[in-house]
């Protein structure tokens, strides 16, 4: 199936809860990351879940999704380095493995809406056409201020923050461009607008991406 099949696909699908499909692609995206991404690290798997909610604050009284839970370090300490001091170097690089999957899998999510919109527009997604900064134009700022959280406890020195989060949005890139992955986050996007439900498990959701990611 090509990629503006699957975005025409994903478009014919009205929302019961008028949920956007940008949203359904960005948490879609986040879920299969989490699920897809850490089983390919073979990284343990974690519990986690789309809470589709009605937002009665907003103007626009908005239905919306979002992946509940799915990160491997649960509370951020003060500095890697300080955590992982008692460590082993297997348990040390088990623990950096896990820091970069958060990161990696918090980033799938702006970078999956960013090439639906790309799509939807006819046009390629690479690294010119969304470079790192320009993520904050989609889905949730609050995801990105974790992933600054993260860097700031990983990586003290600024330059090497800066080539570490090249390098994992680098890798996040690639797993949207992966056709299967991408096939996978459109269906569960497409399940999440039409299942009416207010919750989907990640064994409902895994159930999803994998008819789709092999």
């Amino acid at each position: 199936m090509n990629s503006n099949h699957i975005t025409r696909s994903l478009n014919q699908f009205i929302s019961r809860n008028d949920i956007s499909h940008e949203t359904a692609i960005y948490e879609a995206g986040h879920a299969t990351a989490i699920y897809l991404g850490n089983k390919q690290r073979q990284l343990p798997p974690i519990f986690f879940q789309i809470s589709i909610t009605h937002d009665t604050y907003r103007m626009d009284n908005e239905w919306i999704a979002k992946v509940d839970g799915g990160r491997l370090i649960h509370t951020l300490p003060s500095s890697v380095a300080e955590a992982t001091r008692d460590f082993t170097d297997a348990q040390k690089q088990a623990y950096r493995l896990a820091f970069e999957a958060d990161i990696v899998n918090l980033l799938v999510g702006p970078l999956a809406e960013a090439k639906y919109v790309a799509l939807r527009d006819h046009e390629p997604i690479n690294l010119h056409l969304v470079p790192m900064q320009a993520l904050h134009y989609y889905g949730e700022t609050s995801d990105l201020e974790t992933i600054r959280e993260y860097l700031d406890c990983f990586i003290a020195e600024k330059t090497e923050q800066i080539t570490k989060i090249a390098e994992l949005f680098l890798m996040a890139l690639n797993f949207i461009n992966n056709p299967s992955h991408w096939r996978a986050i459109v269906a569960l996007a497409d399940y999440i607008l039409r299942a009416g439900k207010d919750r989907i498990d990640c064994e409902e959701a895994g159930f999803i991406i994998m008819q789709q990611a092999y």
